[in-house]
């Protein structure tokens, strides 16, 4: 394939995801910058292989997942580095931080256990930014079970995460 087609291909079908992969990245790790490595790491791999691209209409899922298995691939390679307890200052900030990401882990952990027709429209919309016209048509649902769907696993997890008295303003009804 000449290198010109190979740009114009990619561009038409990945570039356009972009924005989609960075919030997946800043759901995935919770780091912002994190998740712009992760994106180029992405589309570097998707500038290899999107020859191999076959149905179009699947780039966003084989984008997704590539991000997620470049996620998967810095846990692989990468040694933590051991620190003395005592030696570490904690500030506000890094508390609050270190809230935010546990609260994050668990709204995850609450939407995974959701009944899979509620999860997958919240997920889309709240992870990827899909709008409930988005969702209607990845779904094959209608307007109204979309929103119903939204809805009733947003109050879902308000009411989980109330209950067990955790910020329950983060997850508006």
């Amino acid at each position: 394939m000449p290198a010109s087609h190979h740009t114009a291909r990619f561009e038409d079908l990945v570039e356009s995801h972009a924005d989609d992969l960075f919030r997946f990245g800043c759901w995935l790790t919770g780091d912002r910058e994190v998740a712009q490595d992760l994106v180029q790491e992405t589309m570097i791999r998707a500038w290899r292989s999107i020859d191999q691209l076959r149905d179009a209409g699947a780039v966003k899922p084989w984008l997704l997942t590539t991000l997620r298995r470049e996620n998967a691939r810095r846990f692989e390679r990468k040694r933590f580095d051991l620190v003395d307890i005592e030696d570490h200052q904690v500030t506000d900030s890094d508390q609050v931080d270190a809230e935010t990401r546990i609260l994050h882990s668990q709204i995850r952990v609450e939407v995974d256990q959701l009944p899979k027709k509620y999860a997958e429209p919240l997920r889309l919309q709240a992870y990827l930014g899909c709008s409930i016209a988005e969702i209607t048509e990845r779904l094959g649902i209608s307007r109204s079970a979309a929103m119903t769907r939204v809805h009733r696993a947003r109050q879902h997890l308000k009411n989980r995460l109330s209950a067990e008295r955790r910020i329950p303003e983060l997850l508006p009804a």
